[in-house]
């Protein structure tokens, strides 16, 4: 069973650091688009960040842009989004979905796509 498992949330205070984790058991993540989205209570669900399936190109949300950093260890089927600089807003339960679509990292930039897979999300909190 195709199956996407998010671990690396939990609470870290403004300014710290957290690194996702998104895993795939029963197919091989480099030959898909993996985005990072999240949803805070009462906000509708938002894409941050992208890597491409073609040429692991990267692509961010304005609102994350120079903090958060995405990348793959095709090695460990694992892709990660790093979280630095944290800040209040960035409080959401985060999802990676995988979609095996050329234009899947659209949602980073307010597109509409709808991915194939994806996973149960883990909370972030971020307060003092």
């Amino acid at each position: 069973q195709v199956q996407l498992v998010e671990s690396g949330g939990g609470l870290v205070q403004p300014g710290g650091s957290l690194r996702l984790s998104c895993a795939a058991s029963e197919f091989t993540l480099d030959y898909y688009a993996i985005g990072w989205f999240r949803q805070a209570p009462g906000k509708e669900r938002e894409g941050v960040s992208c890597i491409s399936s073609s040429d692991g190109s990267t692509y961010y949300a304005d609102s994350v842009k120079g903090r958060f950093t995405i990348s793959r260890d095709n090695a460990k089927n694992t892709v990660y989004l790093q979280m630095n600089s944290l800040k209040p807003e960035d409080t959401a339960v985060y999802y990676c979905a995988a979609d095996q679509g050329y234009e899947a990292c659209v949602v980073v930039t307010g597109g509409d796509y709808e991915y194939d897979y994806w996973g149960q999300g883990t909370q972030v909190t971020v307060s003092s």
